[in-house]
């Protein structure tokens, strides 16, 4: 078997060696042209100062009391009222908790309502009842729950006579409020 030596060019009438400096001057011509357009690091600067965030715009909407009572708390008095109803204490704690935190969401929202502190006005008339359905609830007590959820929703009612909407009238849920959820306790 026979090998030819394979040149980078055959190129006719060359003079030895020609093809290996040609071949140098295409490879040098090549690198040079590589060398030339890779970026060169700019000369050392002080940092860009940090760039300020612009803060998201905020929604301009003010929700009014009656908003946030009807969209926040009754909810969470009706569910309340349906899981001791239906003795699904574990639920009842749930939603005597969401009971309190949107009453707090109400008293940060609107922390003055008319001429009324919200927050100590909240206290003053729902702290004694709320404990008190609290206790039935760890107890399991369906009627100390019922008592405990009367007096509360007469504690409602007392806070609305209180700051002149004496016609929002709060009552204990009659029906199923909410016909998509299952209020019944799970079986373990």
């Amino acid at each position: 078997m026979t090998y030819t030596r394979l040149t980078f060019c055959n190129r006719v009438g060359a003079p030895p060696g020609a093809d290996a400096r040609w071949a140098g001057a295409v490879l040098a011509g090549l690198l040079f042209a590589a060398l030339a357009s890779t970026p060169t690091p700019a000369p050392a600067q002080a940092p860009a100062p940090p760039v300020q965030a612009t803060p998201a715009p905020t929604p301009d909407y003010h929700p009014s009391m009656g908003d946030l009572m009807t969209m926040a708390v009754q909810p969470r008095h009706i569910k309340l009222a349906l899981a001791g109803r239906h003795r699904n204490w574990a639920y009842a704690d749930y939603e005597l908790s969401e009971l309190r935190n949107a009453l707090a969401r109400v008293a940060r929202t609107i922390p003055i309502y008319r001429t009324s502190d919200t927050a100590a006005l909240v206290d003053a008339m729902t702290r004694v009842p709320l404990e008190a359905v609290g206790a039935a609830i760890h107890n399991r007590d369906a009627g100390a729950f019922n008592a405990a959820y009367g007096r509360l929703t007469a504690a409602c009612n007392a806070c609305h006579q209180s700051q002149d909407h004496a016609m929002v009238v709060i009552r204990v849920p009659s029906g199923e409020a909410y016909s998509d959820q299952d209020f019944a306790p799970r079986k373990p």
